[in-house]
């Protein structure tokens, strides 16, 4: 059974890279639109809120394969302009995931004490200094851990690209290894696991440590600690 576990191992790594840089780009995408609409839907205009929540509800209320298609197949018939294979990924991926993302802003924004923002007020702050100065910090603390869970989720949906034929991970293991290895096909896909196990634990960590720095600024401890101290003091 393991006789070819080396091979194994090395044709799904050969992938690794590439799930990388979706995961990465859709990150970066992701948190980007995240940032944008989330503040958007607070706007005080209606037409920018309206737009906002337009995008919201059509990239969180259809499928993402589907919408991976009409962006790799659809979308060059209508403008003659072809996406790279990878590119149409990473589009999709920060399109869908920063929809999601768009509504933890935009709740974690609306969570910080009313008084935070009489206080501005009372400093004579303009909104963009609240915002900035004083909003924002302690709404990224309680933003850290729902987008933990947007980016582990992000990292896995990089699996729908090998509809397009980007050789990432589960690719290489699909097209690759379980065509010629049928019979071995469970120790290729709990190879895949371990890596996208590997990656998620490696994003869990990164944000946990982003977590607390972001309290430590704000002078606050991370969710979980605040919940034991609590809990010692009743």
């Amino acid at each position: 059974m393991f006789d070819h576990f080396g091979l194994f191992v090395s044709t799904v790594a050969n992938g690794l890279l590439l799930t990388v840089e979706a995961t990465v780009g859709g990150i970066l995408v992701a948190t980007v639109l995240s940032f944008l609409a989330g503040l958007a839907m607070l706007s005080r205009f209606a037409v920018l809120r309206a737009v906002t929540r337009i995008y919201v509800e059509v990239w969180r209320g259809t499928s993402e394969v589907v919408q991976l298609f009409w962006i790799y197949f659809a979308l060059p018939v209508l403008t003659g302009f072809q996406i790279l294979p990878l590119w149409s990924g990473i589009a999709v991926l920060g399109l869908n995931f920063g929809a999601y993302g768009a509504e933890i802003v935009r709740g974690a924004v609306q969570a910080v004490p009313r008084e935070q923002r009489e206080g501005c007020v009372a400093l004579n702050f303009t909104p963009a200094q609240r915002m900035r100065r004083v909003i924002l910090p302690q709404a990224l603390v309680d933003m850290v851990p729902p987008f933990t869970n947007l980016f582990i989720q992000l990292l896995k949906g990089t699996a729908l690209l090998t509809f397009i034929t980007v050789p990432e991970m589960t690719y290489q293991a699909s097209q690759v290894l379980v065509t010629r290895y049928t019979g071995q096909a469970a120790l290729i896909w709990t190879i895949v696991l371990v890596f996208y196990l590997g990656l998620s634990i490696l994003i869990s960590s990164g944000m946990k440590l982003l977590e607390r720095r972001t309290a430590a600024r704000v002078g606050r401890a991370p969710a979980r600690r605040r919940a034991v101290l609590s809990g010692a003091g009743t």
